[in-house]
């Protein structure tokens, strides 16, 4: 009868580990299975992802495509569809948003999309709403107030 006291793997299943340079006797003695000499016979004898050998490697000989923007302005994009459950005559800002979980870092600003419908009537405090969004939102009874960004404070002189 099985029990878990008798559990045991299948025969062949398992193997011991290999054990290399115990003795020449064992086949894995003296080098160890690495061969003579050579880089990939030592230690850390490995050249890094991508080397070819000297050769030119393909990361550099393809050339560079595209361009990334480091002055891009980053949004919190929320479509109107995500307001379904939310009760008549609430106020709909940035913290609310938080709450919900529909946005994540605490400094992006928010931009309304016009995605989906809105049956009710929400007051939204953002920095950014579209012209379909403002338009659903006004023709469901609601209203949308765009809320600059607060300006960051300077940073303090240094006195030399």
């Amino acid at each position: 009868m099985l029990t878990l006291s008798n559990l045991s793997p299948c025969p062949g299943s398992r193997k011991p580990r290999k054990r290399v340079g115990r003795g020449e006797s064992s086949g894995l003695g003296k080098t160890s299975g690495r061969g003579s000499k050579g880089q990939k016979s030592r230690s850390g004898g490995s050249p890094r992802p991508g080397f070819e050998g000297g050769q030119m490697p393909l990361q550099r000989r393809l050339p560079k495509r595209g361009f990334t923007n480091i002055f891009r302005k980053r949004w919190a994009v929320v479509n109107l569809s995500a307001f379904g459950d939310v009760a008549a005559g609430s106020t709909v800002d940035a913290d609310a948003l938080r709450a919900m979980r529909l946005v994540r870092g605490p400094s992006l600003p928010v931009r309304l999309l016009a995605k989906g419908e809105i049956g009710r009537a929400l007051t939204f405090r953002v920095q950014y709403a579209t012209g379909a969004a403002v338009r659903k939102v006004e023709a469901a009874g609601g209203t949308v107030e765009i809320v600059p960004l607060p300006k960051r404070a300077p940073a303090p002189a240094t006195a030399a």
